[in-house]
Parts: C-alpha cells; structure tokens; sequence
C-alpha cells in the first residue's frame, strides 16, 4: 500500500519478533527496521523479516524515518530508550511493565503530554475473546452487582534484577484485568514468599477491596508452570451471575444464580485466530493502528501501565509494613 504505515520494532528478543511478525504481515504497515544491542543477533532478526538492522536508535530514526515505533525490550531496561524516542518526538507502542519505579513513570507520560505523542502500552489480556466477551456480560447487567473477583495466574519464572518481577512484570496484566472489569481498586492488604528464591518474591496473595465495595483476591506466582492445566483462571462473582475465564483464551463460562445450566464460549475447531495467545497483541494492534490513523487516544494509554504500577506499589508497601494499603 502507497499509504503503508512506517513502523520500526526496538527489540530484537521473543517477544519482540511477534511485534516484527504482526507489523511485517500487515498490508497496512511496513517494517522498516529491527533495533538491537548484539549486531549478529540483529541481523539475523532483521533477515528473517526482510528488513534493515540497527544498533542505534538515532541512525534507525534518521535512516528509516517510522511513523510508529513500537518497545519490546528486558523488563527493567524500559526507561531510557523509550524516554529518548519521547524526547525525539517519535509515537510509541511499547510493552509492559512501563517501568518499575513511578517517578520514572510520570517523567514518561509528562513528555509525552509536553510533545502531544500517541503513547500506547500492549496489556494485550484485554483482547482475549474470553475476556472481551466477559466485560461486555458485566456491562450488560448480566451479573448484577458484582460481589467478588479473583485473579490466579502463575508459570514459570522471569527473573530479573527487581526482587518483585512477579508482580510487576507479570501480573500487571491481573491488577489491569481486575480492574477493567471490576472498576477502580482503592486498597490492597498483601503477604509474599521469597522462599524459593531469597530476596525474590516468587509468589504473593493479594486481598483487594474495591471502590465500589466489591472485594478480591490476586494469586500470583513464579512456583508454578505453564504446563499445568488451569495455570490462568478468572472469577467475577455479582448478585445474579457469575463468570469463569480459563486460560485467558480458553473458556468462558457464564452462569445465572439458580440456574444449573451455563452458557460456554470456546473457540471452534477451525478458530485458531481466537484459541491463540500471541493473536491477541494482533487484535490490539488492529486497535492501535485504527486510532493512530484516526489521531485519536490509544485504546490503552501508557496511563493504565502506570495505574497498574500504582496499585503494584501499594501492595509492596502493604507487605512491607504489615498494613492495608489504599492505593
């Protein structure tokens, strides 16, 4: 197309090659470069979509010359290169966590409100069929008042320097979710275990009240493994119905109280596009691109990676000191 988006990936790791995957295969979008830190690497990433490698982010910006870029770097090494895309004026997708620490947070989002910048971030659980479907159920009354919510989700690990990964880069996407579709979290009571890894908070329990007087729990953990069957399940619990998420692509389950009978959702026998995990970073950049042409807001602003981090600070400091949190 004459009218292509100019898109570059900065990332050249796992994750980073499903940005390359999604932004390549597009009729809409040209990849016009990889960013980054090993050479070899890079190139190789770059060859295999048929697009020019970087070690720089000011050659690839002059070079390349994208109308988007989007971040998929290690967790914790989020801050200065998505603050220096900021400071050159360039729009962002990046991925989760924004950063680990708020003042970091803010300074992002100030420049990108100083410069006037689309700045998305991909909490891409929002677009899993089960999920969209979920929240469009409570929006219509389905469950009523809702009573309670709980969030399990734990695999493998993803250790990096931060003693609290677990929480922050990982289930970021429960304290998003929970509040998505149970509104606002206003305090946060928190126990956590470093016992398999000292100094590491590899699995927390979080009791969670929220705004609307609702209340929940967040399980998360490190001490698992995504073999295991039912490794993500959410619950949302109202006056006259309930609701289960299995798997974050797997089921939906709605039930009316005092009805024995369920309504399910689960992808069909040719519905690989919905049972996928990775096509659900392909719906939301289906959302972004349609904003960013529109010049309208992300359809998750870089905001919601920052309330998420909000909350995440509040149940450190609620295990730290033994106290409830509001947050």
């Amino acid at each position: 197309m004459d009218d292509a988006l100019r898109i570059a990936v900065v990332g050249a790791g796992a994750w980073g090659a499903q940005h390359a995957r999604i932004v390549s295969r597009r009729r809409d979008t040209a990849l016009v470069g990889i960013v980054g830190r090993d050479p070899d690497r890079t190139a190789a990433r770059a060859a295999t979509f048929d697009t020019a490698p970087f070690t720089d982010l000011d050659t690839m910006l002059d070079e390349a010359r994208p109308d988007l870029v989007t971040v998929c770097l290690p967790n914790e090494a989020h801050f200065a290169p998505t603050l220096h895309l900021l400071e050159r004026g360039v729009p962002l997708l990046v991925e989760k966590p924004l950063v680990f620490d708020l003042k970091e947070a803010d300074a992002l989002l100030a420049e990108a409100e100083r410069q006037g910048l689309f700045f998305a971030i991909n909490l891409n659980h929002r677009f899993a069929e089960p999920v969209m479907r979920a929240k469009a159920a409570i929006d219509a009354g389905e469950l009523g008042d809702i009573v309670f919510a709980t969030w399990r989700f734990g695999g493998e690990p993803n250790y990096g320097d931060s003693p609290h990964a677990n929480l922050i880069e990982t289930q970021v996407h429960g304290l998003d979710m929970l509040e998505q579709l149970c509104g606002p979290i206003g305090s946060v009571a928190a126990q956590m275990t470093d016992m398999t890894r000292a100094g590491t908070y590899t699995t927390l329990a979080v009791a969670l009240q929220f705004a609307s007087g609702a209340v929940g729990s967040l399980v998360g953990s490190y001490d698992s493994s995504y073999a295991y069957p039912d490794a993500h399940l959410v619950e949302v619990n109202g006056t006259t119905g309930r609701l289960i998420i299995e798997d974050t692509v797997k089921r939906l389950t709605v039930s009316a109280a005092g009805d024995e009978t369920r309504r399910v959702w689960e992808p069909g026998y040719f519905n690989d596009e919905a049972r996928t995990f990775e096509y659900t970073f392909d719906r939301h950049m289906d959302a972004v691109l349609t904003a960013f042409r529109a010049g309208q807001q992300p359809p998750v602003h870089a905001r919601e990676g920052r309330r998420a981090l909000a909350v995440a600070m509040g149940i450190i400091e609620s295990f730290e000191k033994g106290v409830r949190v509001d947050v």
